[in-house]
């Protein structure tokens, strides 16, 4: 039986910081204010994160992103779906108005350097931590990234940032094995549909049904050589706390056991929390907090299992339509990336 590795074993005194990566152009894509996934969402997060920032001292520091090149986007995206978001993208600018994509999703002419430059953050991400430079980190993303599949933007997302950055683990021999977990109150079906039929990345996600995108049955398990390698947890909505941390543990075991993974990818999703406007689950950020630790908990143990590899983790942002509360769920998250206790707000 697997022995369950304490969250702090991973993480010392001498233990390089944590990553914070938020890209300069991510808050420029411009949807609206009255659009859910508007400017607002990373203003507030940055504020928050930023405070918090200052009590965390040296264990949490702020990463320049990087770039991302079009081999890096092709390895999930199709060049004809790339060549038409930046098509839609182009005349938003020469418009100088929003233009919609379909009845959810809208592109501004800043769209294409937000999303970009959001891959670009989560790659730098995932690049140093597994050269050890950062212990791990979180990204905060914009637009969103899980509903866009290989060949469509939807579901506010344009890119999947998460499926560029598992595939870019893979092609540069950081990763055989990558396991996703996806605790976004919606359903992740473009990062399901990218590594469906796919043995080598294990898609956990736990999320409300019914709801959009109406995809994630518990059927859903895989096909071919992925067969087993999708892992949905649908729960109701007003799934009490407690349950669905019950849901969470047993699907994370799971999900450790089969895939053996070499870096883990969480798609953080903070309209899982009580209130969100698009939601109707009921975490808190200490729910949120405790959730993150047991993903090190099980990175931990792998580690420990192999014997000879660190596992890193970094998280991505996802959905979350509460600003100030998405703000303090980052910030929480952020905490127990770097193995601190207690929420924003207080003592470190």
């Amino acid at each position: 039986m697997r022995k369950t590795w304490q969250w702090w074993e991973r993480v010392t005194d001498f233990a390089p910081p944590v990553g914070f990566l938020l890209h300069p152009d991510a808050p420029l894509h411009d949807t609206g204010w009255r659009h859910p996934e508007h400017q607002g969402r990373l203003r507030a997060l940055a504020s928050t994160v930023g405070r918090d920032l200052l009590a965390l001292h040296e264990k949490v520091v702020q990463v320049e992103p990087g770039r991302v090149t079009e081999e890096d986007l092709f390895r999930v995206h199709t060049p004809e779906y790339l060549a038409l978001l930046r098509a839609h993208v182009d005349r938003a600018e020469k418009e100088g108005a929003p233009v919609p994509l379909d009845a959810d999703t809208i592109v501004s002419g800043a769209s294409w350097a937000a999303a970009t430059g959001s891959t670009a953050a989560l790659l730098t991400a995932v690049e140093q931590v597994a050269s050890g430079t950062l212990s791990s980190a979180f990204a905060a993303t914009r637009p969103p990234g899980h509903h866009a599949t290989p060949e469509r933007a939807m579901g506010f997302c344009l890119i999947n940032h998460v499926a560029v950055a598992a595939r870019w683990l893979q092609a540069t021999g950081r990763a055989e094995r990558v396991l996703i977990v996806d605790w976004d109150v919606h359903h992740g079906n473009g990062t399901q549909d990218t590594f469906y039929a796919d043995g080598t990345v294990f898609y956990l996600s736990l999320h409300q049904s019914p709801h959009y995108p109406g995809t994630g049955a518990a059927d859903e398990t895989g096909t071919g050589d992925g067969d087993g390698w999708t892992l949905n947890v649908p729960l109701p909505a007003g799934t009490p706390v407690a349950e669905y941390r019950q849901h969470f543990s047993r699907a994370l075991e799971q999900a450790l056991e089969t895939c053996r993974p070499a870096f883990i990818l969480i798609s953080a999703g903070f309209d899982v929390m009580a209130g969100d406007p698009l939601g109707g689950m009921l975490l808190e950020p200490e729910d949120l907090h405790a959730l993150t630790r047991e993903v090190m908990a099980g990175a931990a143990g792998e580690a420990r299992v192999d014997g000879a590899r660190e596992v890193g983790v970094v998280a991505t942002l996802e959905g979350g339509y509460d600003p100030a509360r998405t703000g303090l769920g980052a910030a929480a998250v952020l905490r127990a990336l770097a193995g601190i206790d207690g929420l924003a707000g207080s003592r470190a």
